[in-house]
């Protein structure tokens, strides 16, 4: 397997005869080049990050949009509905669907407010804890172990750059989810340079 860190992508691509490896008049390949080939890494990253969750999941009949929900409900205990959906950006029909299966089949605990009865919180039960848990562990072992590969340096590169990869209007936002203020202080977000 080539090895995509020592020479860029275009360098992979230029010469190949693949239709996006066109040259420009100085006879380099076109910056296109480079850009479609960190799409192409994106998506099997993507696929392969979100592979072994979603077995986990199959065997519960549930999907990532499950996986999501009880993400973000374990960081963000006491979480409100509306918030979730600003969080996930989807539709109400979408979690209505997801969150009544979690909540029926006793993963997510809905709670009213305190202040408004009508607001619904969002908590993970014990059994939701520990299938989060399982997830977060198989994902995180992936993590580490790209980041392992990389050398010093490499944890604070890889968070910026997703990090900017976060349309600019949301960042704040993201980084107070990643901080965990709703929840206490975390430094897991430190290394950010946003």
């Amino acid at each position: 397997m080539t090895d995509i860190t020592s020479e860029g992508p275009s360098e992979h691509l230029a010469g190949t005869g693949h239709p996006s490896a066109s040259v420009g008049a100085d006879g380099r390949p076109s910056p296109l080049v480079d850009l479609i080939a960190y799409i192409e890494l994106f998506y099997f990253a993507y696929r392969d990050f979100t592979c072994d969750p979603d077995t986990i999941l199959s065997q519960y009949g549930f999907g990532r949009a499950h996986h999501r929900v009880l993400h973000f409900v374990h960081r963000n205990p006491g979480l409100k509905v509306a918030e979730l959906l600003d969080i996930l950006k989807i539709t109400k029909q979408s979690l209505a669907r997801v969150l009544k299966q979690l909540v029926d089949e006793g993963f997510i605990i809905q709670k009213a407010g305190n202040e408004d009865r009508r607001e619904r919180r969002l908590y993970l039960s014990a059994k939701g804890a520990r299938l989060n848990d399982k997830l977060t562990q198989i994902q995180a072992k992936r993590i580490e172990g790209a980041l392992a590969n990389l050398g010093p340096g490499a944890d604070a590169v890889a968070r910026n750059f997703l990090f900017a990869m976060i349309t600019e209007k949301d960042r704040p936002q993201v980084e107070t989810l990643i901080k965990g203020q709703r929840t206490g202080p975390s430094d897991a977000a430190s290394d950010y340079n946003p």
